[in-house]
Formats: structure tokens, C-alpha cells, sequence
């Protein structure tokens, strides 16, 4: 199993699928139907396992947002992942219901249930193609946030009895999203705060302690009432950008974990279908797909963009880069938990939805960025990953990295890194072979550094590193200088 996990991980890199699609096929050829013949219907059970899948992946993705990033394409993301969201649910649920003929509450779960964007699909798909900050902040915090917001309306719709009147619904939205913000931010800072003054006995406790936290942001958000994956996806958030020790480890060891919960999710997604039941619903679903992608999605883009004037070419993008991945799936199998009739054609109409939608706009996705000319160069120059290792007795730190193939750090003699007072490169590492380096020493790719910052200096010194990484010698006039690194 771990050998087939692996060669997937490989294709799906190549071809520029999603992986989801490899993982999905998994779990269809070993469950009923497929060689394996296993048969699987627990659907609360896949739904338990893919929350607890979807903490993990959102903690990942979470740690990996950066704020400088997505900050300035906050607001743009808040509104598309309230008022955007509104819209694709009225625009997908009418046409499931004139279109395909569906009922009224099982149109409105399928329009909630495909409302939700997956990052994990959207930039597995795009980790090759380069783009503006501004478009990949808020496709990033729209993934993020409009989970809350869409499993409140599914929760709703597949709740046996009649469905609440839409202000009740905006006003429990609204509640849970304020609790989540609040919980998911104060758990965030306590924990970068407890990280960064006490120091752990081993460095391989600060990623476990990382994710220990961000989960436990998730459990008291729910505990509270509140959005705990609004919750736990701003609390990684804040720990990822506090610059905490040992944070290469770190990004590494959520990554894996991030993985691992993706493939067993997929897996078992795909083990809970049976296949021969789809083809009732292929076209239906074609047919829904093409009303959420050709017509909710672009008017839910340009609505909710329309006061931000963003160019119409990033418009396309972000239409086009609407993916769907687990998370639709997983919330899928909510009205066949509660017992909601039709319940079972839903999750069929989802499953191959976002399939058919996934083969269609994942592959065709850097082809589209490429056409629309919205390739950022500067991107391409890969950031640093530093590594920090608290110096107690010193107070200070020690800095290591290794300069990128893609990075402008290439060529820097190490007078030119210009670091502040307080931080200096004590040892270079080449072809397997260190040495002190002298302020003459260029610098090339493939190197390794040692670097020890005072306390004081610490970020200032990270800053000017990653500065000159994308801007090399000149920096400072190329407006990447340490302030803005």
C-alpha cells in the first residue's frame, strides 16, 4: 500500500493531477465492484475520519499561509467566501432543481455541499506555474475560510424537519464565524508565545507541540459552539508566521502529516461509493457541474470582486481555479448520516462531480495561468527555508539554510548580504565540504550556511537573507529590501 501511496504521489506530480484522483481510483479498485470487492457503507464513520482528515489538512494549510501574502487580499477573500458562497448555492441549487429536477432540500445540499474550494486540489495543480501574490492569497484564504460558512448550511439543509428561515441561518453564521475567529486567534498567539519563551528538551517536540496546538483549537471551537475549522485554520495561521524554533522541521512534519491524512481520506471516499450506482447519475451531474462552474462560479467571482477592481484576466483564474476536492465529499455524507431521503443520489451527484470537474480544470489550470499572461517571475526565485535553533545561554540563535537553485542569493559575495550588526555567516557548507567563509566568498547555489543572530537581530537578519534570495545584489533597489522581505 505504502509503494502504490508512493507511485501516486509521482504521477499525480507529473501528470498535474490533484492527487485525489489517484487516491479516489485506490479506493474504488479494492471496494465493491473493484478487485478487491471490500464492501464498506459506514458513512458516519467516513464522515468521523474525514473531519478529523480535514483538521489536519486546514492545520497544514494554515501554517503554510503566509500573512505578508495574504493580507492585503483579506477583504477580497472574506467576501467571496460569504457573499460568493451565497450565490453559488442559489445559482447551483436552481439548477439542480429545474435542470436535473431534483426537490428542493436535496437541490439546496448539493449547491452548499460544492460551494466549498479545496486548496490542497487548487495548488497541487499550480505549485509549478508561478502567479501574483494577490491571485494565490485569495484563492488560499478563500479555501480556508469558506468551510465554516458551507458546513453551517449543510448541517442545516440535511436536518430532519423544516429548514431554518434564511435570517436565522445568517445570524448562526455569523455567530459561529465570530467564536471561531476569536478562539482560533487566541489559541494561536498563547501557543506562539508559550513556543518561543519556553524551550522544549528536543527539537523533535516543537512540530508535535505545533499540531497539538492547532487541533486544539479546532476542539474548542467546537466545544464553544463555534466554526472550529475557521478555528484551527487561523490559529496554524498565526504559529506560521510567529517565527517559531525549528521551523523547516516543522513545515516538514505537517506536510507528512497533511498526506497522510489526505490519502486515507481518499481512500476511504472512495471505498464508501459503489461504483455501479454513478451511472445512474453521470449526466445529472455533468449538468449541475456545468451550472456551478460556467455560471455560479464566475458570478459569484465577479460579484464579490467587484469592489476590490480587480482585473478581469484574474477574474478568469479564479473562476477557472474553483476546484473541488474532499471536502465537498466529506460533507456529502452528512444528510446520509441524519437519514435525509435522497440522501444516497446526493452523495452520488457529488462524488462524480467533482471528479469529472477535477480531470477537466486541474490539468488545464497552468495552461489557462500561462494564456492570461499572469506568470510572476519574482515568485519563481524559491524563498528560503531557514532553520532556527535557540542559543539559551548566548541569547541567540543559529540560522541554517540552503540556497535554491531558483534563488538570487547566487552569485552574493557575503559582505553583500549586508547583515546587521549581530548576525554573521560563521560557516559555509559545499560539496560536502565547510569552511569559514570570507567577506570575498561567493556564494553559490547549493550551498549550506550557518548563521548566528543575537536575540535582537534575529528577524531582521531572516529578512534581509530572504530579501536578497529574490533579489540578489540589488535588493534594496529592486524594492525587496530587509523591510518588505
Amino acid at each position: 500500500m505504502l509503494l502504490v501511496a508512493v507511485a501516486a504521489v509521482r504521477i499525480s506530480s507529473r501528470s498535474g493531477l490533484p492527487s485525489l484522483l489517484i487516491y479516489l481510483g485506490i479506493g474504488i479498485a479494492i471496494g465493491q465492484d473493484g478487485i478487491g470487492n471490500v464492501v464498506f457503507d459506514n458513512a458516519e464513520l467516513t464522515q468521523v475520519i474525514g473531519y478529523a482528515a480535514l483538521v489536519v489538512i486546514l492545520a497544514e494549510g494554515g501554517l503554510g499561509t503566509k500573512w505578508k501574502q495574504i493580507k492585503p487580499a483579506l477583504p477580497a477573500a472574506i467576501v467571496l467566501s460569504l457573499v460568493g458562497v451565497a450565490i453559488s448555492v442559489g445559482v447551483t441549487a436552481a439548477g439542480a432543481h429545474y435542470l436535473v429536477g431534483l426537490d428542493w432540500r436535496q437541490a439546496l445540499l448539493i449547491g452548499a455541499v460544492v460551494s466549498s474550494t479545496d486548496a490542497a486540489a487548487v495548488f497541487s495543480v499550480l505549485r509549478k506555474v508561478p502567479l501574483p501574490s494577490r491571485i494565490t492569497g485569495v484563492l488560499e484564504a478563500e479555501s480556508g475560510f469558506n468551510d465554516a460558512p458551507v458546513v453551517i448550511l449543510v448541517v442545516a439543509f440535511a436536518t430532519v424537519g423544516p429548514v431554518d428561515q434564511w435570517y436565522v441561518l445568517v445570524g448562526k453564521i455569523a455567530l459561529e464565524l465570530l467564536i471561531g475567529v476569536a478562539i482560533g486567534l487566541s489559541v494561536g498567539f498563547m501557543g506562539a508565545y508559550g513556543l518561543r519563551h519556553v524551550a522544549l528538551p528536543a527539537s523533535g517536540l516543537y512540530p508535535i507541540a505545533v499540531m497539538a496546538i492547532a487541533v486544539s483549537a479546532y476542539a474548542a471551537g467546537a466545544i464553544a459552539h463555534g466554526s472550529g475549522f475557521l478555528a484551527v485554520y487561523l490559529a496554524a495561521m498565526v504559529l506560521g508566521n510567529a517565527k517559531l524554533p525549528h521551523w523547516p522541521a516543522t513545515r516538514g512534519f505537517a506536510d507528512g502529516l497533511g498526506w497522510i491524512a489526505q490519502i486515507g481520506m481518499f481512500v476511504l471516499l472512495g471505498l464508501l461509493v459503489t461504483p455501479h450506482e454513478l451511472v445512474h447519475d453521470f449526466w445529472p451531474a455533468v449538468v449541475i457541474g456545468l451550472v456551478l462552474t460556467m455560471v455560479a462560479r464566475p458570478l459569484e467571482v465577479f460579484v464579490s470582486l467587484l469592489p476590490f477592481r480587480i482585473p478581469w484576466q484574474e477574474q478568469a483564474l479564479m473562476s477557472w481555479a474553483g476546484l473541488r476536492g474532499a471536502v465537498p465529499i466529506i460533507l456529502a455524507t452528512i444528510p446520509m448520516v441524519t437519514g435525509i431521503e435522497g440522501s444516497d443520489r446526493v452523495f452520488n451527484i457529488v462524488f462524480v462531480l467533482v471528479v469529472v470537474y477535477t480531470l477537466v480544470q486541474g490539468p488545464t489550470l497552468p495552461w489557462l495561468a500561462r494564456k492570461l499572461e499572469l506568470g510572476d517571475s519574482d515568485a519563481a526565485a524559491a524563498d528560503l527555508g531557514i532553520e532556527s535553533a535557540p542559543l539559551e545561554k548566548l541569547r541567540g540563535h543559529l540560522l541554517s539554510f540552503a540556497i535554491p537553485e531558483a534563488s538570487r542569493m547566487h552569485g552574493v559575495e557575503v559582505s553583500e548580504l549586508r547583515l546587521p550588526p549581530g548576525a554573521s555567516v560563521t560557516l559555509v557548507v559545499r560539496d560536502a565540504k565547510s569552511f569559514v567563509p570570507l567577506p570575498s566568498t561567493v556564494l553559490r547555489r547549493g550551498d549550506e550556511l550557518l548563521v548566528v543572530a543575537t536575540d535582537p537581530v534575529r528577524d531582521a537578519a531572516e529578512a534581509r537573507l530572504r530579501a536578497v534570495a529574490r533579489g540578489g545584489k540589488l535588493a534594496g533597489w529592486l524594492g525587496t529590501g530587509s523591510n518588505g522581505a
